[in-house]
């Protein structure tokens, strides 16, 4: 059988239901007609043999003369071909009574149960008889004409032809009818396709109301193309923004050391410059540095590094490291905890999450400002690392928009920083199975770090 023949088609499936319905078919057809065949035969044996034995019982008790009379009673005026075929002879094979005339030439001289075929009125019939010698030298048979039976088993017969036959015809229109069905589907997927791949991401797969397993497969897909068409998006604002803020210390990096090319100033002011010209180049630095960063944690590499840890005991050593940022800008850093929050993950990873979380609270809280950090266990078992400022907070239409890479609210305008440390803070949250939360304060922003893993 070859491989084109066993691809999967609506074709392919209608042939396999008409082929395993034809089995079951066959299977429940095959025991019916045998039961059907022992049955009629035993009970034709069964009455021949009750037949037979009445006969030669009234020949063994009142002889050939009474037999004669009980044969002519019971064939009476039926002719041969009737149910009842008997037929007594003497010993030189001469007709003494039965309702047909000779002996037949193709029975065989041993008694017992024959089948075998006569001619009867010109016909070929077929006929089951019981061959009984008798004392004297005379011979009984009795037959039974098994024709009859002939009507009913070509019924059966084509009866089961025409379930066949409807099985194979329902089969085949069902096989039509889901090809065609399937087909237009398919003609729907691809017209959507091809314009999606002439670029339109906005088309979606045409959805039919109610509930099927090709509807289930096309809202799937439809999803799928939602969030191709948002990561389509985010891939061409996360382009233009790193053109707009590369384009700025490249363009300042150009205009420094145009000017030293034109001007060729003193030695001081040259390296003034140069300075100014390096802390362009670490700023473009930094930015695909983040970027690297951010690649690596999607692509989840990160999680080869995973270690079991205390999340407040990590929370803990970052807040002792930025003690003397928040002390330089007078501001307040404090860390709360309910206890070890015991976890897998990447230690670098979750300190540079909350790092950035308390650099970005203390730029915005200013002088004598306050910063919190809080670990603690929801009771669902989620590791909670929350951190608290009473800066400005964020408006609650920026709240979403803050988690994009290079968005800058209007707060940050002024401040230092590219627009990627809450994304970075949100790719290591989904990296260990968790989520960054943003709520208000009152005054300030809370930011929740929550971890279920």
């Amino acid at each position: 059988m070859s491989s084109k023949f066993l691809r999967f088609s609506a074709m392919t499936v209608a042939l396999s239901y008409v082929a395993v319905s034809l089995v079951v078919l066959a299977a429940f057809a095959t025991p019916l007609w045998y039961a059907w065949r022992e049955t009629i035969e035993e009970e034709r044996a069964h009455i021949l043999d009750a037949n037979t034995r009445r006969l030669a019982e009234i020949f063994n008790e009142q002889g050939a003369a009474a037999l004669k009379s009980a044969i002519d009673v019971q064939v009476g005026a039926k002719a041969a071909g009737d149910e009842d075929l008997i037929l007594l002879i003497d010993g030189q094979r001469n007709r003494i009574a039965g309702n047909f005339s000779t002996w037949p030439a193709s029975l065989a001289e041993a008694q017992g149960m024959r089948t075998f075929s006569i001619d009867i009125n010109g016909r070929e019939t077929r006929v089951a008889a019981m061959h009984v010698a008798l004392p004297g030298g005379y011979r009984l048979l009795v037959a039974n004409n098994i024709d009859k039976y002939q009507q009913l088993e070509h019924l059966f017969l084509f009866s089961l032809g025409v379930a066949t036959g409807i099985v194979v015809l329902l089969g085949i229109a069902s096989g039509v009818v889901v090809r065609r069905t399937l087909l237009g589907k398919v003609k729907d997927i691809n017209r959507a396709a091809s314009a999606i791949m002439a670029g339109d991401f906005s088309h979606r797969l045409p959805h039919d109301s109610g509930e099927s397993e090709l509807n289930t497969l096309v809202a799937t897909e439809n999803r799928m193309l939602d969030q191709i068409e948002q990561l389509i998006g985010s891939v061409r604002n996360v382009s233009n923004a790193i053109a707009h803020d590369l384009r700025t210390p490249l363009a300042e990096l150009r205009s420094r050391l145009e000017e030293l090319s034109l001007t060729q100033p003193g030695p001081t002011e040259m390296l003034d410059e140069i300075h100014g010209a390096i802390a362009d180049v670490d700023r473009v630095i930094s930015i695909f540095n983040a970027l690297l960063r951010l690649a690596e944690i999607d692509t989840g590499a990160r999680r080869s590094g995973f270690v079991e840890l205390d999340a407040a005991g990590v929370a803990c050593d970052v807040v002792d490291f930025y003690l003397p940022l928040a002390e330089s800008r007078e501001c307040n850093l404090r860390f709360t905890s309910s206890g070890p929050l015991p976890m897998s993950g990447d230690p670098l990873l979750l300190a540079q999450a909350i790092g950035n979380l308390i650099d970005n609270a203390l730029k915005f809280v200013g002088e004598n400002g306050t910063v919190t950090v809080d670990t603690s266990l929801a009771d669902d078992g989620t590791k909670l690392i929350a951190v608290t400022d009473n800066g400005p907070g964020i408006p609650d239409v920026e709240k979403e928009k803050v988690f994009d890479r290079f968005y800058r609210g209007d707060a940050s305008r002024g401040t230092p920083g590219v627009g990627l440390g809450l994304s970075l803070v949100a790719a290591v949250a989904r990296l260990h199975c968790g989520t960054l939360t943003l709520s208000d304060a009152h005054p300030g922003l809370k930011v929740t770090l929550r971890i279920s893993g």
